[in-house]
């Protein structure tokens, strides 16, 4: 269900950020659009990232215990993420039937110390991880991806 246009984004103004969207990235000019976001690294504990070709992106899913992917933290003021969260939402295909990805609120680590609540953009497609070209970035870093 879509949500209407001026109806108050959901709260924390943040996303974590592990592929396309990071700075330096394919579509990190996305995330300048309205407004540079305060950028922070941070690392999703218990999750598995992987590379999938050939469509040339990542793919984030629960994992283990010790597994953890790393990316960073855009920050924004609540006017930004109000216009910017129906684009990130486009772009990974949240409304697509069935969905690419579930936006859900999940736990960082952040580099310089402490926690905090984040949006993340997680794979929902789980059947297409047992396919070829889904490649397991053991790093947890799709910058050093294969």
């Amino acid at each position: 269900m879509a949500e209407s246009p001026h109806a108050p984004a959901p709260s924390p103004p943040r996303v974590f950020v592990y592929g396309t969207l990071r700075p330096g990235e394919r579509n990190a000019a996305l995330t300048t659009r309205f407004g540079p976001p305060t950028v922070q690294r941070a690392t999703l504990p218990a999750f598995r990232l992987f590379h999938l070709m050939p469509e040339g992106y990542p793919a984030i899913v629960p994992g283990d215990v010790g597994q953890g992917v790393r990316g960073e933290v855009l920050s924004y003021s609540l006017e930004v993420w109000r216009q910017l969260l129906p684009l990130l939402d486009a772009l990974e295909g949240v409304e697509e039937t069935p969905p690419l990805y579930r936006r859900e609120r999940v736990r960082v680590t952040l580099a310089l110390g402490g926690a905090a609540e984040v949006w993340t953009y997680v794979y929902a497609r789980a059947a297409r991880l047992e396919q070829s070209g889904a490649v397991l970035v053991s790093s947890g870093d799709w910058l050093q991806r294969p």
